[in-house]
């Protein structure tokens, strides 16, 4: 069982939900950009939620199959087509040996994601097949990447849910984030800014972290803060006043004020946005973010 690359895309990886528990040694976290994306496809084809997926960003690889698969494409819209004809996202799909996987062009949302019922033998490493820099180009993934036959599970996904899961990645509302530890150092006008003015995503944009353009934020004065540990979604405040929002492959600590913390939930909803992008911040709490994160989970455990 194998799945070939006939065409490589820019910046195409295999992730699965991450490697935790090592950064405290500096290690990376990765992990899929968009989480419910990727537990999303692995579900619809009865793959465990943490199974690793190709996560694609377009112009996307092409695929050739070399056997009968039970695949689902998941995330944003990049227009996926087989043997030319389009396909549906977010529902399991039948392919046969020989069938051409492509993707005409990117309508919604930036990182698609592609399951395949069993397991993607990619490298594997401190209990994670997800890395930094191993993309699907030549010497780094073989061309053609071998599968391994899983025991499917039953991981019945309703078309509410499914519905669920697409308003919470693509919904226009804010970004929620609960504020940090320089949270009050900023100024009164920055404060009011931050929670008032919109912010645009920018070309500066990759797994690392989104630089954000925006209203300059400030500080009621020079700060130099110790180095201390971040994670995805941390909001941190550069020199020059502006965010950047770290993102899967992020350092693991960090010097610059740490302003607050995109929820988890709403993690992939911000790393689904598009350059130039407009989109706004709302102040939310621990407990909430919480409930959120629980609520959509409890949705793949029935």
């Amino acid at each position: 069982m194998a799945i070939k690359i006939i065409k490589r895309g820019i910046a195409d990886t295999i992730q699965d939900q991450g490697r935790y528990g090592f950064q405290h040694l500096g290690i990376q976290v990765n992990g899929c950009i968009d989480y419910l994306s990727a537990q999303l496809a692995n579900a619809l084809v009865g793959n465990p939620l943490d199974y690793p997926v190709f996560e694609l960003y377009f112009p996307a690889s092409s695929f050739c199959f070399t056997s009968n698969y039970i695949i689902c494409i998941t995330g944003a819209n990049l227009v996926p087509i087989i043997n030319e004809k389009s396909v549906e996202l977010n529902t399991p799909i039948h392919v046969n040996a020989n069938d051409v996987l492509q993707f005409l062009q990117p309508i919604e949302g930036s990182f698609a994601y592609l399951s395949i019922q069993g397991r993607i033998n990619a490298p594997h490493w401190l209990e994670s097949q997800s890395f930094a820099n191993t993309t699907l180009q030549k010497d780094n993934i073989y061309d053609i990447i071998p599968l391994t036959k899983a025991e499917v599970g039953n991981y019945p996904i309703d078309k509410a849910f499914i519905g669920t899961v697409q308003t919470t990645i693509f919904s226009p509302a804010p970004i929620r984030f609960i504020p940090g530890p320089a949270w009050n150092d900023l100024t009164e006008e920055a404060l009011n800014n931050l929670l008032t003015k919109p912010f645009f995503t920018t070309l500066q944009t990759n797994r690392m972290g989104y630089l954000l353009k925006g209203p300059s934020l400030n500080l009621t004065k020079p700060n130099q803060y110790l180095s201390a540990a971040v994670t995805r979604g941390t909001l941190q405040l550069l020199p020059n006043g502006s965010l950047i929002v770290l993102m899967a492959n992020h350092q693991t600590i960090g010097g610059y004020a740490n302003l607050g913390q995109i929820i988890l939930v709403d993690l992939p909803r911000f790393a689904q946005l598009k350059n130039d992008s407009s989109f706004h911040f709302s102040l939310t709490n621990v407990n909430t973010a919480h409930q959120l994160y629980q609520q959509i989970q409890q949705g793949f455990n029935h």
